[in-house]
């Protein structure tokens, strides 16, 4: 079995990361914040940016995009956003060697980062005295997990560069 050329990526331009850490704050502060198994997007494309982009999205990022989230969701204000910045440097200093497995992989990888900060976000819950919602609770970061080789294949494309050969550049 022949391994798969490494494609050179153009770099990630600002306004898409942006673009795409807004469409996943969005997409958690829908009202469905009660109901199990909802996957946490922003959580997910957070780790994919702080993984492939550590230099531009990193803790500070992770602490605003939780702070907004805890404000949007009326949640405990501070739990969602530890639990990214904590998410954030987790991603951070792993982030050399995920890069070298295939997408399936980094999968198992990132559930187990997933899983950290949802342990972490419940800790905190419990500890202000909330009751524990069950073992659902952690089913969004399967999900999440599961759709990592698409975002991860979404979120590369606008970075590859074409197919196309020019005889007269060296790359």
């Amino acid at each position: 079995m022949q391994a798969q050329a490494q494609r050179i990526l153009l770099p990630a331009k600002v306004s898409f990361i942006v673009l795409t850490l807004a469409l996943g704050l969005l997409f958690n502060l829908l009202p469905w914040r009660s109901m199990a198994g909802v996957p946490d997007l922003t959580a997910t494309v957070l780790v994919f940016w702080c993984i492939h982009q550590p230099r531009r999205v990193g803790i500070g990022i992770a602490w605003s995009l939780g702070l907004l989230l805890d404000v949007g969701n009326g949640a405990l204000l501070g739990q969602h956003a530890l639990a990214y910045s904590v998410l954030a440097f987790l991603a951070f200093a792993v982030h050399r060697r995920i890069l070298w497995f295939p997408p399936w992989e980094q999968a198992l990888h990132v559930l187990l980062l997933l899983l950290s900060t949802q342990a972490l976000t419940l800790v905190i819950r419990i500890a202000a005295g909330a009751d524990f919602p069950g073992w659902t609770y952690f089913a969004g970061s399967f999900i999440c997990a599961a759709l990592w080789p698409v975002l991860n294949f979404l979120l590369l494309l606008p970075q590859q560069r074409p197919e196309a050969v020019d005889e007269n550049r060296p790359i």
